[in-house]
């Protein structure tokens, strides 16, 4: 391996491999290399075999060129010195062309009347390369101007409010179950034992002292009873747990001691008191509150009597 061809070989042939192993074999989201690590030795014996193969094909040349005579060898040199030279001529001539410069023998064509102590200027053309991008520009401009003011297409700024938009509703989906980041919109009544027994613990901890142990209030009201000041519901008293209650004399704002699961957490403990009684309970505060999504009773004796109807309607008919 004596030219620098042959390392390119090898690194061609050992950059082919290693797609051809990560395309082949499945390995799922993973990196096939990462994953079965014995790619790493089939790797390497892949390298062994490519630098093989080069000294092999090197030691041949080698030993082919020795068989020849004088004159042979000499006709040989010659025609690899040509062809080393002629190698990358296509480039040479395309990065030429590009340029679009006259040669230094031609250059009296395009020297200008101009002469400033001696210094002459040259009127060069500007390069194609130049040219050909300027062009470009133009096409592109054209195309911008028809696409978005012509025919109205979605500029940036409303791309970027629709990015907003589908981000947000992913938002929403995500936060309908992902605990830790419920806010007022979409927390849930918490209704499995580990969430009920930390909000226990919660309570415990931090609300006993104004609600009593058992709900019956104290300094602070009744939980125990269908009175609510601020509202009832778990969506009201997460919103009371993260605002604080009445102004001057209500709860303080537990948002920046709580996270909004351990808020979830207590609020669906706390709700599991109505209905209980207490040691010494305190007279009711508030509101009665009704869940607005419960139907009324109205509407549930009005859903009977249609129900009554339709089988007095289908058994006349039957007779």
């Amino acid at each position: 391996m004596k030219t620098g061809t042959s390392y390119l070989r090898v690194i061609g042939f050992m950059a082919l491999a290693f797609f051809l192993l990560e395309f082949t074999i499945d390995s799922g989201e993973e990196l096939a290399i990462m994953k079965y690590p014995i790619i790493w030795a089939i790797l390497v014996l892949l390298l062994v075999f490519a630098i093989a193969i080069e000294i092999i094909s090197e030691a041949l040349r080698s030993i082919l060129f020795r068989g020849l005579n004088d004159d042979a060898q000499k006709r040989f040199l010659a025609s690899e010195a040509t062809r080393k030279e002629n190698s990358f001529s296509w480039f040479k001539t395309t990065y030429s062309n590009m340029l679009g410069a006259k040669p230094i023998e031609k250059e009296e064509d395009i020297v200008l009347d101009h002469n400033y102590d001696g210094i002459k200027e040259l009127d060069n053309t500007l390069p194609p390369w130049w040219v050909y991008m300027f062009y470009a520009t133009i096409v592109f401009a054209a195309i911008y101007l028809v696409r978005y003011e012509v025919f109205g297409d979605t500029n940036q700024a409303q791309e970027y409010e629709i990015a907003v938009a589908e981000a947000k509703v992913k938002l929403a989906e995500y936060k309908k179950t992902a605990k830790g980041l419920v806010d007022v919109n979409t927390v849930e009544l918490l209704t499995e034992a580990a969430d009920l027994s930390a909000g226990k613990a919660i309570f415990t901890a931090n609300c006993v002292a104004c609600h009593k142990a058992d709900g019956g209030g104290g300094i602070g009201p009744n939980l125990t009873d269908s009175y609510w000041i601020l509202g009832g519901g778990i969506k009201n008293v997460f919103n009371t747990l993260t605002q604080g209650g009445r102004a001057g004399k209500g709860m303080i704002s537990w948002k920046s001691e709580l996270s909004p699961l351990q808020r979830a957490q207590v609020g669906s403990y706390l709700l599991g008191f109505e209905g209980t009684t207490p040691a010494d309970p305190k007279a009711a505060e508030g509101d009665i509150w009704m869940d607005p999504d419960t139907p009324s009773t109205e509407t549930i004796i009005e859903s009977a009597e249609s129900v009554a109807d339709s089988t007095a309607v289908e058994v006349s008919m039957n007779n």
